[in-house]
């Protein structure tokens, strides 16, 4: 269910700069990453947007996406070329929002927020969902099929036109 996102201000600051969360962040996230800068470009808003992505843990640090996901991502237009990096405490600081795929990636995060300031940063992906509003998260295909790669890029695409709809409509 698409709800409206909470800020610390009344008014959007920008630029906007948004991380998206997953586990590893070779999957999920770096999809969520590519296909959120490819919506901010075609609108012709690069400049008023910050865009990256991270993983709870340190496994692929440095890495590219897993291959499975570029290509999935590549024949719907996508590019996802940015290298894994794992989520840091300083990111509360740096980041307006931290968009969690599932629910293990939100309680991670959340109990490593401090105040409830960092709290309200974080956003679940699914709330962002416009079509797909009874999913409950973007599971994560890594260990499975082709068809768990198109599920994840059709929830990650809705869920991020959901977001920068509430971003630009606030």
């Amino acid at each position: 269910m698409m709800t409206s996102l909470t800020s610390n201000s009344s008014k959007t600051d920008y630029p906007v700069k948004i991380i998206f969360i997953c586990l590893g962040n070779i999957c999920r996230s770096p999809a969520a990453e590519g296909i959120m800068k490819k919506l901010v470009a075609d609108k012709q808003i690069n400049d008023k947007y910050h865009i990256e992505s991270a993983g709870i843990g340190g496994w692929h640090v440095g890495e590219l996406p897993d291959k499975r996901m570029r290509k999935h991502a590549s024949l719907r237009g996508f590019d996802l070329n940015s290298r894994a990096q794992q989520f840091e405490d300083s990111f509360f600081n740096k980041f307006d929002y931290i968009v969690v795929m599932d629910n293990e990636n939100y309680k991670n995060i959340f109990n490593r927020a401090v105040d409830d300031e960092q709290r309200r940063k974080i956003v679940k992906m699914r709330d962002c969902f416009i079509k797909h509003n009874g999913c409950q998260s973007v599971p994560d295909p890594y260990y499975g099929g082709e068809e768990d790669f198109e599920l994840a890029l059709d929830l990650i695409e809705d869920g991020c036109q959901g977001l920068l709809n509430m971003i630009e409509n606030k």
